[in-house]
């Protein structure tokens, strides 16, 4: 490809330059350009806002009769971007900056006219003192006159500072981290004893469930104590009848005799005795404490004592019953073999 990128060309050997016809060009000729807004600005026809840096297709021209220290100044023409309307505005190489002809209003400008005012300021007040010397004393006056004021104002601020300065911040930070580590401290304290609070309100509720418990194991105790007294002093026979009296006869026992039971129902055969506490008692494991085993103490104690006189009485009361039971028994063998002898004739 860089053949093709011819740089030089051809001159023939008869190629003379003074043949060639001058074009002869106005000054005020314009050439089309591609430049970008230098500032930002609003046209006044439609109130449109162009931002700086918008790309235009401008017309160039030389200002005529304007120059800056042998410098030309140029004039740019662009059209708004919404009505089309007409802006210009031309280079201004004395401020290094361009400057707003027509068509629109430049913003954010405020610093330059203010700097703009200041210079007609020093200008004017070097005119007048340029003619009254009498103007030249005031401004002096004047000048010093503000210059203490300045000296006072910045005296002031120093003071202030310096006041400020007395403060004690690590002070400050120091009391502020102490009151924090208070803080923590009493809100650790709270918790401590909410829950040494909950501890003992559920120790409570375990001793007075255990007092329960302990009631409870007393009553059964007593109950079994009561069960195996009734034992020892029924009967031999009542193992016939499950430990129950016939029906229609009272039992005898230590020559009392008894009232008669209540009659037992038909799901009571099938199913035996319910509610026995003895039977129960030995199936459940309680929970042991020294309340129960004090119970379970004196419960043994008095078991002992019941067998005992239960044992004396069973070896007094012997002879009688068996004599007893020994009628009973062969009145009964003899009521059965009279029923078998009639049946078979």
């Amino acid at each position: 490809m860089s053949e093709r990128k011819v740089l030089n060309k051809y001159y023939p050997p008869d190629f003379d330059p003074a043949k060639i016809p001058k074009l002869k060009l106005p000054k005020d000729r314009q050439y089309v350009v591609r430049l970008m807004a230098p500032f930002n600005m609003r046209c006044k026809t439609c109130g449109e806002y162009i931002y700086k840096g918008k790309k235009f297709n401008a017309r160039k021209e030389t200002v005529q009769n304007q120059l800056y220290m042998g410098l030309p100044i140029f004039r740019f023409y662009i059209k708004c971007t919404r009505c089309l309307a007409e802006i210009t505005f031309k280079t201004d190489p004395e401020n290094t900056d361009y400057a707003m002809e027509h068509g629109a209003t430049r913003n954010f400008q405020a610093e330059k006219l203010i700097e703009e005012e200041e210079k007609r300021v020093q200008q004017e007040r070097e005119d007048e003192e340029l003619n009254n010397p009498m103007k030249v004393l005031e401004n002096r006056t004047r000048d010093s006159k503000m210059e203490m004021e300045v000296l006072e104002n910045l005296q002031e601020l120093k003071e202030l500072n310096q006041r400020q300065a007395q403060v004690d911040f690590e002070g400050m930070l120091g009391q502020y981290r102490e009151l924090e580590k208070r803080e923590r401290e009493r809100e650790k304290e709270e918790d401590e004893q909410e829950t040494k609070d909950m501890l003992e309100r559920a120790q409570v509720k375990r001793l007075r469930d255990s007092d329960s418990e302990n009631e409870e194991d007393g009553g059964s105790n007593s109950k079994d104590v009561l069960s195996h007294k009734t034992c020892d002093t029924d009967n031999p026979t009542d193992i016939l009848t499950d430990g129950k009296p016939t029906e229609g006869k009272p039992t005898e026992t230590h020559g009392t005799v008894t009232a008669k039971k209540a009659k037992v129902e038909s799901w009571e055969k099938s199913v035996g005795t319910l509610g026995a506490g003895a039977t129960l008692g030995s199936l459940i494991v309680r929970k042991k404490s020294a309340v129960a085993s004090q119970v379970k103490t004196t419960a043994a104690s008095s078991e002992k004592t019941a067998s005992a006189c239960a044992s004396s009485t069973a070896k007094l009361s012997t002879p009688c019953a068996a004599t007893s039971n020994g009628s009973s028994s062969l009145s009964l063998l003899g009521a059965y073999s009279d029923s078998e002898s009639n049946d078979s004739e």
